[in-house]
C-alpha cells in the first residue's frame, strides 16, 4: 500500500492545479490519472485574469503564455453575430480586458490540453507530488483517520490501493469519487444534444479576417430559441471547433456537419472535420461538495455548457480554495469549520454562475430572438441589438465571485456568497483583493505570503504587534507589510487588511478589533 497525505483522483487541468497547490505547501499528494498525454480536444480555452493570478502563484505564468497557440498580437476578443456570422450583425462580447485595472495579471487564451501539458510539467518539477499516469480510481472507502483509493491500471495487472488522510475527486461530471463516497448532484435539464466538431479550414480564416483581434464567435439564430453556435479558433490560420444543437437522433453518420458550419457562418468553405463528438446540455451541481474526508473539485463538483468560459476557471479557484485549507488541516492550524467552508463557500458561487450568467444568457437570448426581427422591424432591432451590445459590457464587470457570505470571512452582517456583483479597489471582505503598488516599487501581489497577510497602511507599530501576536498564538501563518497609506493604497479604504491565502479579503477596518485573537480564530475556521 503507498501512503501520501492527499490523494487526488483525476489528473487534468483542476486537479494538477490542485496538486500544485498542494506540493508547493510541502503536502506529500499522489495523483491518479488515466490518460498517459493530455487529450487533444480543444476545450476551457478562455482564462481569466483570476486564473492567470493562480499561475503566477504556481510558478507557471511564464511558461503557460509561452505555451498559447495563437500570436499575443493577434488578440484573444470575440463578437456575437445575429443569424449568421457574415450577416453583418455583430457586437464585441466577453470583454475580460475591461476588469485588467483589478487583477494583477493579465488574461489568457489557450486549447486545455495546451494548459494541461504546462500543469504536468510544472508538478514534474515538485517532490512532494507523484503522479501516475496510465491509472484510474476506482474505488474509494474512508474511516475516522484518513481514505483509502485502489487504482487500476488501465493496461491492466493488479491493482494497488493507496491510503491518505484526504482525497479529492478531480475526475469530471461522471465522477467515480462522487459516486463511491456518496455525494448526491442536481440537475437542471434542457433536453439539448449538441455536437462538438473539430475541423481544419484555411478558407474560413480567410472569411474571418474581416473581424481582426477576435478569436471566438457567438451566433445567435432565431429557431434555437436562445441556444448557441459557437465557433472558436485552436490555432491560427488552420483549425477550429464549434459547438450548436443538433436533432436529438444526429449521428456522426446522418448529419450534414460541412452545411451547418456554412448555414451558421453565411458562407460556403472546405472543411476537414478531425472530430465529431456529442454532449448532452446540461447544468449539474453536487449537493456537498464533500462528504467525510472525501472532496470534489471541478467538473465532479459541478458542470454547465461551455458559454462564457467559465467552467475550467471554476474549477482552477475550487482548487485554490480547497488547497490552502487542506494544508492547513493537515498543518495543525485549521479551526473545525475551515474544511467545511470550501463547501460553504465555492457551491453558491457556481449556483450563482449557472443562474445569473450561463442560464439567463439563454433565457435573455431567447426572449430577444422572439422579440426582435429585422425582416419585420429593422428600427426596433437595431435599437435593441445595440442595446445588447452595451450591456455585453456590463456583464463581464458583474461577474465577481465572492464570498461575503461565509462564516470565516468578517465583514458586513447580511451579505450572501455567490458569483453577482460588482469590481472595486475597495478593501471588501470576502472579495478577490485589487493589486495596488507599494511605495517600494513592487505591487502588493508580489508582496503577499503564502498563509495570510496583513497589509498595513500608515498603521502604528504597536497595533501592528497585535495581529503578529494574535497569529502566533494561533499557530497561523502570517505576513505582515507595512507602508504608508498615500498614493492609489488610499483606494483600498482601510488601515487594515487582511488577505487570505487565496487573495480574497478575510477582514478590514481602520481600527485594530477589541479581541484580535477572536479575529484569527474566525479566519481559520475556529
Amino acid at each position: 500500500m503507498k501512503e501520501t497525505e492527499v490523494v487526488i483522483v483525476g489528473g487534468g487541468p483542476v486537479g494538477m492545479g490542485l496538486a500544485i497547490e498542494l506540493g508547493q505547501r510541502g503536502i506529500s499528494t499522489i495523483v491518479i490519472e488515466q490518460y498517459p498525454t493530455p487529450q487533444p480536444v480543444p476545450k476551457g480555452q478562455n482564462l481569466t485574469q483570476r486564473t492567470m493570478e493562480h499561475f503566477h502563484f504556481w510558478g507557471a505564468e511564464k511558461e503557460l503564455r509561452a505555451a498559447r497557440t495563437i500570436p499575443p498580437e493577434y488578440g484573444i476578443g470575440g463578437i456575437t453575430a445575429y443569424g449568421t456570422l457574415l450577416s453583418g450583425h455583430h457586437y464585441d462580447w466577453l470583454q475580460r480586458e475591461l476588469v485588467r485595472p483589478f487583477y494583477f495579471t493579465d488574461n489568457e487564451r489557450l486549447p486545455q490540453y495546451a494548459t494541461e501539458e504546462v500543469l504536468r510539467a510544472r508538478v514534474a518539477d515538485i517532490p512532494a507530488v507523484e503522479v501516475l499516469y496510465g491509472w484510474s480510481g476506482e474505488a474509494i472507502t474512508q474511516d475516522h483517520e484518513g481514505v483509502t483509493v485502489k487504482a487500476v491500471r488501465r493496461e491492466g495487472g493488479e491493482p494497488i490501493e493507496i491510503r491518505a488522510a484526504y482525497a479529492v475527486g478531480c475526475d469530471g461530471s461522471r465522477s467515480v469519487v462522487r459516486d463511491k463516497a456518496g455525494i448526491t448532484e442536481t440537475k437542471s435539464e434542457h433536453d439539448k444534444k449538441m455536437v462538438l466538431l473539430v475541423f481544419r479550414s484555411p478558407e474560413l480564416h480567410d472569411l474571418l479576417s474581416v473581424f481582426p483581434g477576435k478569436q471566438f464567435y457567438n451566433v445567435l439564430h432565431p429557431d434555437l430559441e436562445g441556444y448557441w453556435q459557437f465557433l472558436g479558433r485552436v490555432d491560427l490560420g488552420n483549425s477550429f471547433f464549434f459547438h450548436a444543437p443538433v436533432p436529438h437522433d444526429t449521428t456522426k453518420d446522418n448529419f450534414d456537419f460541412a452545411g451547418y458550419l456554412h448555414k451558421a457562418t453565411g458562407a460556403e468553405f472546405e472543411v476537414e472535420f478531425q472530430h465529431i463528438g456529442f454532449w448532452d446540455l446540461r447544468v449539474a451541481i453536487a449537493d456537498s461538495y464533500s462528504n467525510g474526508r472525501v472532496f470534489i473539485a471541478g467538473d465532479a463538483a459541478h458542470s454547465h455548457p461551455p458559454y462564457g468560459g467559465y467552467g475550467i476557471n471554476t474549477g482552477f479557484e475550487d482548487a485554490r480554495n480547497l488547497g490552502w485549507k487542506l494544508a492547513a488541516a493537515l498543518r495543525g492550524w485549521a479551526g473545525p469549520k475551515l474544511l467545511d467552508s470550501y463547501s460553504v463557500e465555492r457551491r453558491p458561487v457556481f449556483a450563482s454562475t449557472a443562474r445569473d450568467f450561463i442560464e439567463k444568457a439563454i433565457e435573455s437570448d431567447r426572449d430577444f430572438l422572439a422579440r426582435f426581427d429585422p425582416e419585420t422591424d429593422r428600427e426596433a432591432f437595431e435599437a435593441e441589438w445595440k442595446k445588447r451590445g452595451t450591456g455585453a459590457t456590463g456583464e463581464v464587470n458583474a461577474f465577481a465571485p465572492n464570498y461575503a457570505g461565509s462564516p470565516i470571512i468578517l465583514g458586513p452582517p447580511g451579505q450572501e456568497s455567490g458569483a453577482k456583483g460588482g469590481h472595486a479597489f475597495e478593501a471588501r471582505p470576502g472579495h478577490h483583493l485589487a493589486p495596488q503598488p507599494l511605495s517600494d516599487g513592487r505591487n502588493v501581489f508580489e508582496a503577499l505570503g503564502t498563509g495570510f497577510t496583513l497589509l498595513a497602511f500608515g498603521a502604528e507599530p504597536a497595533a501592528t504587534a497585535r495581529f503578529r501576536d494574535a497569529a502566533e498564538t494561533a499557530g497561523l501563518p502570517l505576513a505582515i507589510v507595512e507602508d504608508d497609506r498615500d498614493g492609489t493604497r488610499a483606494r483600498y479604504g482601510a488601515t487594515f487588511v487582511l488577505v487570505r491565502p487565496d487573495q480574497f479579503v478575510a477582514w478590514a477596518g481602520n481600527e485594530t478589533p477589541d479581541d484580535v485573537d477572536a479575529l484569527m480564530r474566525t479566519i481559520a475556521g475556529g
